[in-house]
């Protein structure tokens, strides 16, 4: 084991980090993605201080081939983009960059400060970075070029007691970010970590929290929950510690009363995904929607375009506040009518206008019972006269004409040319 110093504040140099070596991390080189490692290369060839970070070193070290690699460096997001050209910076406050590879995506970050506080945008060194971070097990950096990994905070020795620590102190690190919850009971779920006593007592009492966050970062957590292959105990664990109810509180409240439903959702969030189905619109959507749609739909009903009409609804509003791509829906919904041997025509899904702007639920128009498609309304007046078909209407300038002299006035006020019409 070596150690990585910097001058302390008198000057000396002071211990900062332990660096781990190959033989003591035992992340073998052949797990790394080759084009992460280009990456790091290329920008530590042009000055910059870059590493490979957060759940990715940690799933090496624990011997799982990540599918994601993050990397933070020392180079501003402009630097990064200027290196390289299959780049682009995404992000308004905090400004990262997505370096492409084929179909894969590398987000690349810049080494954060403190000088605003743990969620602030301001650039800074790898010790202030580090302990931005939330938990110490995503929090080591590994260089796969010199094959080390530089641990600032006891992630290694968390790892090894199988714990989830966090850096930032108890009292604040929910209250910077609830969305931190989640991410507590989701490690310790795909690790199989255990989370200590005074981390476990404050997420319960700052679980409210979760109410302020906004849709959009909700429907993230949840995607990203149902496509591990953890999903069924990562909801397990998130409902004991009282938090799904804020991700799903429909399906929160059938688990805790209805012991048949809690069968079939967690039997569906844990079937293994296949590999060639996975990529299929709705395949793993359906796992959410399946057991409550089985519950709901009458499977008997003989009209199966207005059923499966009623059961997207249903399912629309069951999965709120999430608010997934109505493609991605509606193809969950189409997979479990199949399973029950129910064919659905592809018929376009009209949306009503329900004067409500930026709420969730969207409503539809319901096809015609009789031909399946959407009613359209006939071009005639109360009076069953029929209309002209619509064209394009020409604009005129309004004129305005003076009362005392016939005078034509423009609307700014000013005399119009040419004789009053």
């Amino acid at each position: 084991m070596r150690f990585r110093y910097s001058a302390a504040k008198n000057g000396k140099p002071a211990k900062k980090a332990l660096v781990y070596t190959p033989e003591e991390h035992g992340i073998p080189l052949s797990n790394v993605d080759s084009d992460a490692i280009h990456i790091v290369k290329r920008l530590k060839e042009s000055g910059f201080d870059t590493y490979i970070v957060g759940g990715a070193v940690r799933d090496l070290i624990l011997g799982k081939k990540p599918k994601d690699f993050d990397i933070v460096s020392q180079a501003s997001p402009a630097r990064i983009r200027k290196i390289f050209r299959n780049s682009r910076i995404i992000g308004n406050r905090f400004r990262l960059v997505h370096v492409y590879a084929g179909r894969k995506i590398f987000e690349v970050s810049t080494f954060r400060s403190l000088k605003e506080g743990h969620t602030g945008n301001s650039f800074g060194t790898i010790e202030e970075d580090v302990l931005r971070r939330d938990f110490t097990v995503n929090s080591l950096f590994y260089d796969p070029q010199q094959q080390i990994v530089v641990d600032f905070v006891g992630g290694m020795k968390d790892i090894g007691k199988k714990r989830i620590c966090s850096i930032i102190p108890l009292d604040t690190i929910f209250t910077d970010d609830p969305v931190r919850m989640i991410r507590a009971v989701k490690y310790g779920a795909a690790t199989g970590f255990k989370l200590p006593l005074p981390l476990r007592w404050r997420i319960r009492r700052d679980s409210s929290l979760l109410a302020q966050v906004s849709p959009s970062r909700l429907t993230e957590e949840i995607n990203k929950i149902i496509h591990s292959s953890q999903a069924a105990r990562i909801v397990e664990n998130l409902e004991a510690l009282g938090l799904f109810r804020y991700l799903q509180p429909n399906a929160s409240q059938l688990l805790r009363g209805n012991p048949g439903f809690r069968t079939r959702y967690l039997r569906d969030l844990a079937a293994p995904p296949d590999p060639a189905e996975e990529e299929k619109p709705g395949r793993v959507m359906s796992s959410l929607v399946r057991a409550f749609l089985e519950d709901v739909t009458d499977w008997d009903r003989i009209d199966s375009q207005e059923n499966y009409h009623s059961a997207f609804l249903a399912a629309r509003q069951f999965v709120l506040p999430m608010n997934p791509p109505r493609l991605e829906l509606d193809s969950a919904v189409r997979l479990v009518f199949a399973e029950h041997g129910q064919t659905v025509k592809q018929t376009p899904i009209r949306r009503r206008n329900t004067g409500e702007r930026g709420k969730p639920g969207v409503q539809e128009d319901p096809p015609s019972a009789k031909t399946g498609k959407n009613p359209v309304k006939e071009n005639r007046t109360p009076g069953g006269a029929e209309l002209p078909a619509p064209g394009k209407r020409r604009r005129r300038r309004h004129r305005k004409t003076s009362p005392a002299d016939g005078t034509v006035l423009r609307e700014d006020g000013g005399k119009a040319e040419g004789p009053p019409r």
